[in-house]
């Protein structure tokens, strides 16, 4: 996903393919969150709208891969290193949502989960944004723990809507993060789309 170069390699493209599939796919799921903290039937329309939303970005990323067939495989080597932390980086962000999900449960304040996710998930970004050299990911990162760290701090945590109740950390968090994803997706697939450009133009 590095887009320093002047050369755009087939791993550079597809590198910001999987980017934009990953961000519309727990985008959706963070929709999911947001849906659980409405607790009425009437969001499964919101359900639907937020999977038609997802699958469109889902499938910008595809054409992404399908336009990176004709481009040659540059920087194997650079590549597989890349690859290489990508996944200590996943694997180590997962053991922490993990851990932080039996701690919630096992004190009895699973309400705090999926704020503590969010910052998680975000801090991730960090490290992202330096292996990939993709600045976006440093905003995306600092503003999943910025949104889960002023809801825990300014926010109640159920507010009263007529007769249902609203866990207001679950939505804001949860519909907060889904739409810094989907952002951060449509400016990836932005980027891919211009170092396509870039390669047909070189």
């Amino acid at each position: 996903m590095c887009v320093s170069r002047t050369v755009v390699s087939k791993a550079d493209v597809r590198g910001t393919a999987s980017g934009v599939m990953f961000m519309a796919f727990f985008g959706t799921v963070w929709a999911n969150v947001g849906i659980g903290g409405l607790q009425e039937s009437a969001s499964i329309w919101i359900l639907i709208l937020a999977i038609l939303i997802g699958t469109v970005l889902f499938c910008s990323g595809i054409s992404l891969i399908k336009g990176s067939r004709n481009l040659s495989n540059t920087n194997v080597h650079s590549s597989k290193n890349v690859d290489k932390w990508f996944n200590i980086i996943i694997a180590a962000e997962f053991v922490l949502i993990i851990i932080a999900a039996f701690v919630c449960n096992a004190i009895g304040q699973f309400d705090w989960f999926f704020p503590i996710m969010a910052i998680i998930v975000g801090i991730h970004f960090l490290p992202l944004a330096y292996l990939f050299q993709v600045k976006t990911y440093y905003i995306t990162g600092t503003l999943l723990c910025l949104l889960a760290i002023g809801t825990v701090l300014f926010v109640p945590l159920e507010v009263s809507l007529g007769q249902h109740q609203v866990n207001t950390w679950w939505s804001l968090v949860g519909f907060g993060s889904m739409l810094i994803l989907w952002i951060t997706s449509v400016v990836i697939v932005l980027t891919g789309r211009r170092l396509l450009r870039i390669a047909r133009n070189g």
